[in-house]
């Protein structure tokens, strides 16, 4: 089975493009999705994240994800030290998860392949990329959160232009039937691949 990693930066519409694969048929793994979950249910994960960055990481057992951005976003430290605890135990849960499905391929959604250097766990990767000032506007349309904000979690990740020398497709997720066509054309030749 072919292992396929779909990344690109915050507000390229990750999600969208894995929408429009899981349409087709392809099972997708959301990375980001899957950690929250661990973060909650994984006994191991959540006394890691407290032993890390104090009782306040939870409130009422309840992941307190405001807090933990704040920490994170504003210390390298401390979100290296965070992806270090979480990270792994994503990807064992993956790879479970990747054990089960019956397919030609699958898709691990994620965000920070490169920046992690897990580039060497796919077969191939896609790079979703979008204008700038269109990931400001999704982002500010889908968080609570401000343009600076954006704007420091976007420079915390690499470059389009850097992921793009490392990966294999790219899709520009700016007119929603282009997208459309050229996932249709990845999913022909992942499928051409694996067969």
């Amino acid at each position: 089975m072919i292992i396929v990693g779909l990344t690109g930066g915050i507000g390229s519409g990750k999600s969208t493009a894995a929408k429009m694969f899981e349409e087709l048929g392809v099972p997708v793994y959301n990375s980001d999705l899957e950690a929250k979950k661990l973060m909650s249910t994984s006994v191991s994960v959540k006394e890691k994240i407290v032993s890390l960055l104090g009782a306040s990481a939870y409130k009422e057992g309840v992941l307190n994800r405001e807090y933990i951005a704040k920490k994170v976003f504003a210390s390298a430290s401390l979100l290296q030290q965070l992806n270090e605890i979480v990270h792994p135990a994503v990807r064992l849960h993956f790879l479970e998860w990747t054990n089960k499905q019956e397919n030609n391929y699958v898709i691990q959604e994620s965000a920070i392949i490169f920046e992690n250097n897990n580039q060497d766990f796919y077969d191939y990767i896609i790079l979703v990329t979008a204008p700038i000032e269109v990931r400001i506007e999704r982002i500010l349309k889908r968080d609570n959160t401000t343009r600076e904000n954006i704007l420091s979690r976007i420079g915390s990740q690499w470059t389009d232009e850097k992921k793009e020398k490392m990966s294999d497709f790219k899709l520009i997720n700016e007119d929603i039937v282009k997208l459309k066509l050229k996932i249709k054309e990845i999913h022909c030749i992942l499928r051409s691949k694996s067969s």
